[in-house]
């Protein structure tokens, strides 16, 4: 096995962990945290985001922001394969890496910042508002986004070679 296929196999499986990742959060994560009352959610998606600063995440969410344009250049002038691998790039980094930075964390940093203790009811119910929908929309999009680019690497590693 070459290099070139030991990076493409690399960004595969990141890759597809992120897109894992964000895929079981949307179906199982956001649908039980939504049944919360609101003092549990605020509570719960705190907890969730100080959780996920970890090594095994940034590995992998950052490890795909790093390979995916390497073997993107390493398939310059290989046809459909850096075609392929350039879509990927740029959904990644477009709608997974920067939804996440401008979108998400934005919204997390706002959330740790909610003092829940002691809260009102009306207080919970204006945090929940603020923060639960446009947080879900986002991380709906960056899920489309890294699934999206997944399947486009997949693609790639089954795409034959043609140098021209």
């Amino acid at each position: 096995m070459t290099t070139i296929n030991l990076f493409l196999l690399a960004t595969a499986l990141t890759s597809g962990l992120i897109a894992g990742l964000f895929y079981s959060y949307s179906c199982s994560v956001n649908p039980g945290l939504g049944a919360l009352p609101d003092a549990g959610y605020l509570s719960a998606m705190q907890s969730i985001n100080r959780a996920i600063l970890n090594p095994v995440f940034f590995f992998s969410f950052m490890g795909t922001l790093l390979l995916l344009p390497l073997s993107t250049y390493q398939h310059l002038g290989t046809g459909t394969r850096f075609y392929l691998l350039l879509g990927a790039t740029l959904v990644y980094v477009i709608g997974t890496f920067g939804v996440t930075a401008a979108g998400n964390v934005p919204l997390n940093e706002l959330l740790s910042k909610m003092n829940l203790t002691g809260a009102s009811t009306d207080e919970l119910a204006a945090h929940r508002l603020r923060f639960e929908m446009p947080w879900n929309r986002l991380h709906a999009i960056r899920t489309y986004a890294s699934v999206l680019s997944f399947v486009l690497v997949l693609l790639a590693c089954l795409t034959p070679l043609d140098k021209h």
